[in-house]
């Protein structure tokens, strides 16, 4: 086997593990958090935002960032291979990790820094109201554009050749 095909694979894993971590949030802890109270909805949440934070997630999350660019590179003589792995490094780049730094990292921030145990119930109301929304729809921003991620890198995988 060749290098590039060991990277095409191993981007197109990472790519997926992504995909489906955005995606499986977005159809199942999203809807389950949303009948929470507002205090169990904000604790949850930063309990999430915390642990997401680890060595596995960040493997696939920065992993994504990193090969689906390199892997482009090594194609950039199959021009088919090549425009489909431009496209997913395009739209992970900008709809996926763009959006997470731009968008649900600062609301994760934000949400961190809030001390539920000294505010009050409206104060936790306002809060959940600023977050929920605006969280809830940029996640849906990135599961969009991890799956036409992945979709085009399983589109660069099947057009994929192998060269003599």
């Amino acid at each position: 086997m060749k290098m590039t095909t060991v990277f095409l694979l191993i981007t197109a894993v990472l790519t997926a593990l992504i995909a489906g971590l955005f995606y499986a949030y977005s159809c199942s802890v999203v809807l389950g958090l949303g009948k929470l109270s507002d205090t169990e909805y904000l604790k949850s949440m930063q309990n999430i935002n915390r642990e997401i934070l680890n060595p596995v997630f960040f493997m696939s999350f920065m992993g994504t960032a990193v090969l689906l660019p390199v892997t482009t590179f090594l194609f950039r003589g199959e021009s088919s291979v090549f425009i489909f792995l431009l496209l997913a490094s395009a739209a992970y780049l900008i709809g996926v990790f763009g959006v997470t730094i731009v968008g649900n990292v600062p609301l994760n921030d934000m949400l961190d820094k809030f001390d539920i145990s000294s505010s009050t119930v409206e104060a936790i109301k306002q809060m959940r109201e600023s977050f929920e929304n605006r969280w809830n729809l940029l996640n849906t921003v990135r599961t969009i554009f991890s799956v036409i991620s992945i979709v085009l890198v399983i589109c660069a995988c099947i057009w994929r050749k192998e060269l003599p």
